[in-house]
Order: structure tokens, then C-alpha cells, then sequence
């Protein structure tokens, strides 16, 4: 098992009813900025009862954080945020609420250009150089209401870039399962996947003496192929529900990378996509996830023959169990309503390939992946497998 350190700050505050201790855990005297997406809060009820919750503070609201948060909104925020003095944030959204919130929380004092975060991946460890922050969560997916990482969306280049480091943890994180009962089937899909995926980079590597940890990823990869399909059917069913919102909160807050070596490739690709095309998160995770398995077959075989043998059950040789292992994973993904080619979501993606190559290529990135092999070419083979 590699050397790590394990720091996780966050207060998680899990189950039903429990924005109702909101006013506990807001430091008293706060001026708050209240951060929202694009108005479901307002549909589900969840709006009402966090102002109902914080009455006795001054409150300041700030909506229209897109999915995928655009570096332009959240600079707007970041102006509110020091024109009106305002010292502590909360988050009530998914995960492109809470990123965006991580952004502005290190952006209100950044000293330089605030784009330059993004640009030159800039980690955050100072906690007074940050706006302390917490989150309600109304969407699981991605994991940020009980991590330090965000992913935020320059729209002006076209690029989806990243940010973090030890400070941006949220300070607390109230997780009420109840409130996917009002989501959209294909947010709840993408949810599953993005879980999924999540578990997939920090696990689907090399065969290594993490046991543990691989364990913990497994159980977690089953439990969404348990309940995946049946929470898209009947979100209001609290045991379904109740391990969904955990299972998307435990594939992401450090835990299982902690020890052993990690991709990311996947996700590398897939912001492009988005960043391009607009397609949602986990749906160009799914696209893309396959065939980088399939280009790296053979640094990756050990690893898709175990999670062949040990998730489907697979039997055969080591070749035709990660072999299947491919097939079974895209099984799954077309059980959650996914699509698994580019082409199902343009048709101008011809020249794909070609412009992330370059991009990566301008940006320095000459290997991803767990042993940097995803080099350049590799990239440019596995776009086009997936068109």
C-alpha cells in the first residue's frame, strides 16, 4: 500500500429532517450568501425551508449557477460577496453548486487574476485566505458536498478545468435523501453513473496491495448495480434513496483513493466533451470510460479481470474476463439510460479528436492516466472509438 495522509473535515449531517439543524451549524453572527442553481430548490421546497432555518441571520441570495458553473456567474458572486462583506456561504444545490461555491470561497481573496485558479490548478491550504462554506445537498452524483475538489467551466474558452486543495472542504453538509423524491429520472441516471465512475477511476487500474481499498470501491460498484435502476423507478423509497445519496457521497470523499494509484483519464476526456458539446457529466463518462478500457487493455487486464470476476461474478481466462467485463459495464450503462457513443449526441464530432489532443498537447499533458501511458495518441484513439 503507497504512503497517504487522510484529512476530511467536513461535518456531514445525514437524513431526514435534518436542515432543520441549519442554524446550529452556521457560525452565529454570519452574513450569509445563499448559492442556488437554476430555481428547482423553489419546486421542491427546499428554498423555504432553508430560509426558514436561518432566520435571525442576514441573508444575501445568490442564483443561476449553471450545471457545469461557468467561471463568468460565480465572478459575479465573488463581487457581491466583497462589496457587502459577506463571511460565510452555503451551497443548497448538486454538484455544480457546491464546485461553484468552492471556487468563489477562494476566489474572493485570490490575489491575481481569479482565471489563473483554473488555469494553473491552483490548490487552496490556507484556510483564512478562504470564505468558510457549507453545503445542502439537493442532488448526489459527484461527491463535492464531502471533498476539496471542484471542476468549474470557463465558457468564454470553451474549457472545463479544475481546483481545490485543503481549505475548500465544506465546513458541514446536510444530506437529506428525501429530496431526490422530485428529481428527473435522467438526473437520477446520471447520478448512478457518476458514482459509478467515481469508484471505476480510483479503482479500475493496476492489480496492487490495497486490499482494503478494494474492497470498499466494490462494495460500493455493487451496491449502485443493486439499487441503480430501482431508484430511477421509486426515488421515494427512503432505504433506495438513503444508500444512493451515500453511496455517491463515500465513492468521492477520499476515501478509496487513499493508498492506491488512481486514472482520472476518463474524466479528462469527458470534460472536453462537455465543455464542447454540453452533454451531461456522466453521460460522456460513459461514452468514453469503455474504449480508454479497451486501448489500455493490457496495462489494464488485471484489474478488469478482478472486477470482472468479483462485481459479475465472470468466469474464463484472464483475457475473456476482462473482455466481458467491458461488455458488462456498458450493459449497465444502457440499463441507466445511457448512451454510449458520441454520435447519439452530435453530429459534428468529426474533428474531435484532433482539437482535445491539441488542447491537452497546449496545456502540457503528454500522459494521463495511473502510469501516464494514456499518452497523446492514445487520447486521439480512444475519441474515435467512441464516436
Amino acid at each position: 500500500m503507497l504512503n497517504f495522509e487522510l484529512y476530511n473535515p467536513t461535518n456531514l449531517v445525514f437524513g431526514k429532517g435534518q436542515i432543520e439543524k441549519l442554524p446550529t451549524l452556521v457560525p452565529k453572527g454570519s452574513k450569509i450568501l445563499v448559492a442556488y442553481g437554476g430555481g428547482s430548490i423553489f419546486k421542491n421546497g427546499i428554498y423555504d425551508q432553508v430560509i426558514q432555518n436561518l432566520k435571525g441571520f442576514e441573508v444575501v441570495e445568490f442564483g443561476g449557477i449553471e450545471p457545469n458553473p461557468h467561471f463568468e456567474t460565480l465572478m459575479k458572486a465573488v463581487t457581491i460577496i466583497k462589496e457587502q462583506n459577506i463571511n460565510f456561504i452555503l451551497a443548497v444545490g448538486g454538484g455544480s453548486v457546491i464546485d461553484g461555491v468552492k471556487f468563489i470561497s477562494g476566489a474572493v481573496q485570490y490575489e491575481g487574476d481569479p482565471i489563473e485558479i483554473l488555469q494553473k490548478r491552483i490548490l487552496f491550504k490556507d484556510l483564512s485566505k478562504v470564505i468558510p462554506f457549507g453545503t445542502v445537498l439537493t442532488l448526489p452524483a459527484t461527491g463535492s458536498e464531502m471533498n476539496s475538489g471542484a471542476v468549474v467551466t470557463i465558457a468564454a474558452t470553451q474549457e472545463k478545468l479544475t481546483l481545490g486543495g485543503s481549505a475548500l472542504f465544506p465546513v458541514f453538509s446536510i444530506c437529506d435523501p428525501t429530496v431526490i423524491a422530485s428529481l428527473p429520472k435522467r438526473q437520477l441516471q446520471n447520478g448512478v453513473v457518476d458514482a459509478y465512475m467515481h469508484v471505476m477511476e480510483q479503482y479500475l487500474t493496476y492489480p496492487h496491495e490495497g486490499y482494503l481499498q478494494d474492497r470498499i470501491a466494490e462494495g460500493i460498484l455493487q451496491t449502485l448495480i443493486e439499487i441503480g435502476p430501482k431508484v430511477v423507478e421509486n426515488p421515494t423509497d427512503y432505504a433506495l434513496a438513503s444508500n444512493f445519496m451515500w453511496s455517491c457521497t463515500m465513492a468521492l470523499n477520499g476515501l478509496i483513493q487513499k493508498g492506491v494509484p488512481s486514472d482520472w483519464a476518463t474524466h479528462m476526456i469527458g470534460h472536453e466533451l462537455t465543455a464542447l458539446y454540453g452533454i451531461d457529466h456522466a453521460r460522456t463518462l460513459a461514452v468514453v470510460a469503455p474504449n480508454l478500457y479497451k486501448v489500455m487493455f493490457e496495462t489494464k487486464k488485471g484489474k478488469l479481470a478482478q472486477y470482472g470476476k468479483r462485481i459479475f461474478h465472470l468466469e474464463g481466462t484472464e483475457e475473456e474476463i476482462a473482455t466481458e467485463a467491458i461488455n458488462k459495464t456498458v450493459a449497465f450503462f444502457h440499463t441507466m439510460g445511457m448512451d454510449t457513443r458520441l454520435s447519439e449526441y452530435t453530429n459534428e464530432y468529426s474533428a474531435t479528436s484532433d482539437f482535445i489532443v491539441n488542447r491537452f498537447e497546449e496545456r502540457g499533458w503528454k500522459g494521463l492516466g495511473e502510469n501516464q501511458k494514456v499518452t497523446l495518441d492514445k487520447v486521439k484513439s480512444i475519441v474515435e472509438m467512441s464516436y
